[in-house]
């Protein structure tokens, strides 16, 4: 059952100066690292009847790990291929109340791969802003097998294990105004 959206009707566009996409992964089978996509755009569009609906997209060469060569090698065919595939894109199909929180569901494209995907959304609540308009803010979580992407290099450790793990842990805060 789709819920109506807490907030008015319109759309509302992700500010990324006041938003992050981050990501985690395991490392080694002992540790995580942790990364950013710096480049990424969407909207949230609220019908009149309340009815929300998302769309978003990452532009994946934008991977910021703190390591310019793993980024490289992130990028590569290895991994993402963002030669062949520069984006990934969300778009929403649902959304569900869940207690006092939401689960946002959709259809996430990454590397040529869609596959339905479901958020746990926190909404944050909307401000009036600094004379540019209202605001809305989201948070948001899922955790993804990148596998399931046709992101499946391998690198095996002598003792066991891999060097990437398979799960990765997507993070959003997302801060959106109306009609920017």
């Amino acid at each position: 059952m789709t819920v109506t959206a807490p907030i008015p009707a319109g759309t509302w566009t992700i500010d990324p100066v006041h938003s992050e996409i981050g990501f985690s992964v395991k490392h080694l089978m002992v540790s995580k690292v942790k990364g950013t996509f710096d480049v990424f755009s969407g909207t949230v569009t609220v019908a009149e009847d309340g009815t929300p609906s998302v769309q978003a997209e990452i532009d994946v060469n934008s991977i910021n790990t703190r390591n310019e060569q793993r980024d490289g090698h992130v990028k590569s065919a290895d991994f993402f291929d963002a030669e062949k595939f520069p984006k990934a894109t969300f778009v929403s199909t649902d959304v569900e109340a869940d207690g006092d929180d939401y689960v946002l569901k959709g259809d996430f494209t990454l590397k040529g791969v869609t596959k339905p995907v479901s958020l746990e959304l926190e909404f944050n609540g909307v401000n009036p802003g600094m004379g540019a308009g209202p605001v809305a803010g989201f948070e948001a979580k899922t955790v993804l097998s990148r596998k399931d992407f046709g992101v499946d290099f391998e690198m095996p450790l002598e003792g066991g294990g891999v060097v990437v793990g398979d799960k990765i842990t997507i993070t959003l805060a997302i801060e959106a105004g109306l009609g920017a």
